[in-house]
């Protein structure tokens, strides 16, 4: 039960980030759950274990506000990324 909340919550967050980031017409759902789980895993590494940002280790914890709330936030860092190392445009 576990994979299938990481993937339903990896695609939200990865849906989420390509829409404020305008890739959505590009990505497919599959990268959208790609993207979504590992913005996830960014996040909580970045923001949670090196930062200390409040919440930030929540990302990747399941189905709640506040993981879906860093899971996005890590998710737009991710296409950032990948947009400045042109693999999106």
């Amino acid at each position: 039960m576990g994979w299938i909340i990481t993937i339903l919550v990896g695609a939200l967050c990865g849906w989420l980030a390509s829409l404020i980031m305008k890739t959505d017409a590009q990505q497919g759902a599959i990268a959208n759950i790609l993207i979504g789980i590992v913005g996830s895993l960014l996040a909580q590494a970045i923001f949670g274990n090196w930062l200390n940002v409040g919440g930030a280790g929540m990302a990747g914890d399941g189905f709640s506000f506040w993981s879906i709330v860093w899971g996005v936030v890590g998710s737009v860092v991710l296409i950032a990324l990948l947009k400045a190392l042109r693999v999106l445009r």
